[in-house]
């Protein structure tokens, strides 16, 4: 196996689009596609691939936001999604895309990085403690039928 980080392109959206399926699957498509263009033509935004040997078998999307739950500074880097195709996982992988965006928010000037996930997604409450992210908050939402 061998593992390079590298930024998503134009040419790459599809495969792109694949693995945001993979972290939001039940995410309306257009949901999904509206903001591609936009993310690629933003300072403020990243998205890299992992790939093994050259193909694409991993995905995390940064941005640079003026606020974290947590933290003391702004702007932040924020970690917004990551996708590793399963017979990856388990490997370090994310801990790999993840260094690739906090590497990227530092050259932004940032010097806290942020993220968030679900409280019933223990795999990935274990990765982000692994890499040294502790929780700050939590937050229940609610809805009312009317």
């Amino acid at each position: 196996m061998q593992i390079t980080v590298r930024r998503v392109t134009q040419e790459d959206k599809a495969e792109w689009f694949r693995m945001r399926k993979g972290i939001w699957p039940d995410a309306p498509d257009e949901y999904m596609s509206f903001d591609m263009d936009k993310i690629l033509a933003s300072e403020n935004d990243v998205v890299f691939f992992a790939c093994d040997n050259g193909k694409p078998i991993g995905l995390t999307e940064a941005r640079l936001r003026d606020y974290g739950e947590g933290c003391e500074t702004s702007p932040i880097g924020y970690l917004e999604g990551w996708f590793i195709q399963e017979e990856y996982r388990g490997k370090g992988i994310v801990g790999i895309m993840t260094q690739a965006a906090e590497d990227w928010a530092r050259e932004k000037g940032c010097t806290e990085m942020a993220s968030d996930t679900w409280l019933d997604n223990p795999a990935s409450i274990r990765a982000h403690e692994k890499m040294g992210y502790y929780e700050v908050e939590r937050l229940i939402h609610y809805v009312k039928k009317l």
